[in-house]
């Protein structure tokens, strides 16, 4: 978005809590932090240079390299010098009088713009349950998603894990490896597929090289964002022998391609979506020699795939290791955490050294509320959604000119290829900007009306599905009081871009243009 506006000639600043870019690859330094989409997709396209002159090492990268990356694309670009870094906005309020936003900073610092533009993650608002007594144990604690720089040592640790997700199921097997003991609390069972990561070979790159613009119009034209050919057949429509040698062949080859590529109907019919749950539950049990910690990891509530499909590197494995076990608190809560360890609510008492959360975000919703933003007639953005989320194509919400979200709840963003989510939104924004400057237009807002039109069309299209029958963050249900809504537009990238073009075609329909003038000559 910098880059874009910077061309453009608009005069742009912006601030960066971190101490330097990279967002989520910034604060999430765990151990085993890798990417789950595959680096030759999972990377900018807007610039052919940037693109020609970086190599990824491997499959899915990890967290060092995707930062090395990103700082190379900031220094490619010289985009540093126009970075507060160390920066966070505490408030910012639209300013009717002179259409300006007022922006204020953890420094001190206020500074007026005629556009806001958020672009501070789906996934950058750590959540830290509250647990009885969390404060009183005498261990360390760490969290995932904010972990230190420095590296940790966790040999003749015993170390509790909370959180299998995505972030738990990566660092899993790497504290195995160092910790005397590793204990994993485990709420809900997921389903993880093999990534089966391998480095690229010169060879790989050219290939990939040469294929680019197909791979890149694959990747435009697939609801995911991702160049997948997807699937054309039921799993209910061939022979359970087919079926299970599709779903072997995929399992062999890892990733996302295993969940997305191999039937049409797995998240749409629970009879589909049987298949493939119980097909992943085989190879877990095929895999963990104890059948009471199999049955435990099998323990599944939710439809496959409606949760956050997690992949990984030997994490079901690592369950075979003498120093590893895992405890459902689902079926045995934890009633609260004392100095030494963990007691569950039947009185199991577990002694810890160290307790790591990997318990996610407040996704989607929590960044933006925390920077405190107020639209017109001072009205908090936090009262607004304060049964959800609402803005018009996820872009925008009503009552709150010449504000934009970069992938907002209600965009596709958490269902698809975060990279290709957010050249579509920069792209979208830029050319509005350059619109209203070009028309002398001073200020665009989401009409109320569109919004609603909006909000319900998600949650029908949502409910089409089965993405609602799992209490995940995608649902908002991760996080105690918050509104259960769908956060996102579920009809994927391709189908979303066609209808943000069009409204920008029809004059942004649903929006309502103003200029200063205009506005002087109705007073």
């Amino acid at each position: 978005m910098l880059h874009r506006l910077r061309e453009l000639g608009f005069t742009t600043r912006m601030f960066e809590a971190a101490d330097g870019v990279g967002g989520a690859w910034y604060w999430n330094r765990y151990p085993g932090a890798r990417c789950d989409s595959e680096s030759h997709y999972y990377c900018y396209s807007f610039s052919d240079e940037v693109r020609k002159e970086w190599k990824w090492s491997c499959r899915y990268p990890a967290q060092p390299e995707i930062l090395g990356y990103l700082n190379f694309v900031a220094d490619r670009l010289d985009l540093k010098k126009d970075i507060d870094f160390g920066t966070r906005v505490t408030a910012g309020t639209f300013d009717e009088d002179t259409h300006d936003w007022v922006v204020e900073t953890n420094g001190g610092e206020t500074v007026r713009a005629r556009f806001l533009i958020t672009a501070v993650g789906n996934t950058s608002a750590p959540s830290k349950p509250a647990i009885q007594g969390l404060d009183d144990f005498a261990g360390k604690i760490y969290y995932t998603a904010s972990w230190p720089h420095e590296k940790i040592d966790f040999s003749g640790q015993r170390v509790g894990l909370i959180g299998t997700g995505s972030s738990g199921i990566q660092c899993t097997p790497h504290l195995a490896a160092e910790a005397d003991r590793l204990t994993v609390f485990q709420r809900t069972a997921n389903y993880s597929v093999p990534a089966r990561n391998h480095l690229l070979t010169d060879a790989m790159r050219l290939e990939q090289e040469e294929k680019h613009q197909d791979l890149r119009r694959k990747t435009l034209a697939s609801p995911i964002g991702m160049p997948f050919d997807l699937p054309q057949l039921s799993a209910l429509e061939v022979s359970a022998e087919d079926r299970k040698r599709r779903y072997d062949e995929l399992w062999a080859g890892g990733g996302f391609r295993f969940m997305f590529t191999s039937f049409n109907d797995l998240t749409v019919d629970l009879k589909a979506n049987d298949t493939i749950a119980e097909y992943i539950g085989a190879k877990i049990r095929d895999t963990v020699r104890d059948p009471a910690t199999a049955e435990v990891l099998c323990d599944f509530n939710h439809p496959a795939g409606t949760k956050r499909p997690p992949i990984d590197t030997d994490y079901y494995e690592t369950f075979n290791r003498d120093n590893v076990n895992v405890v459902s608190i689902r079926t045995n809560p934890i009633r609260e955490i004392m100095a030494d360890g963990i007691i569950l609510q039947d009185n199991e008492r577990y002694e810890l050294d160290t307790i790591v959360f990997a318990t996610g975000f407040d996704a989607v919703t929590g960044s933006i509320l925390n920077m405190n933003l107020r639209g017109k007639g001072g009205e908090a953005l936090r009262d607004k959604w304060d049964r959800g989320p609402r803005a018009y194509l996820g872009l925008s919400p009503a009552g709150f000119p010449n504000m934009f979200m970069v992938t907002g709840p209600g965009s596709p963003s958490i269902l698809a290829n975060f990279p290709v989510c957010i050249e579509q939104h920069v792209d979208w924004i830029a050319e509005c900007m350059v619109h209203m400057r070009e028309n002398g237009i001073d200020e665009i807002e989401a009409l109320p009306e569109p919004e609603d039109a909006w909000a319900k069309m998600i949650a029908e299209e949502a409910n089409k599905t089965l993405l609602p029958l799992a209490n995940s963050w995608y649902m908002g249900a991760n996080i105690p009081g918050k509104p259960r809504v769908f956060l996102a537009y579920p009809s994927g990238v391709h189908a979303y871009t066609v209808i943000c073009d069009d409204v920008a075609k029809r004059g942004y329909e649903g929006f309502a243009l103003r200029s200063r003038k205009m506005a002087e000559a109705v007073s």
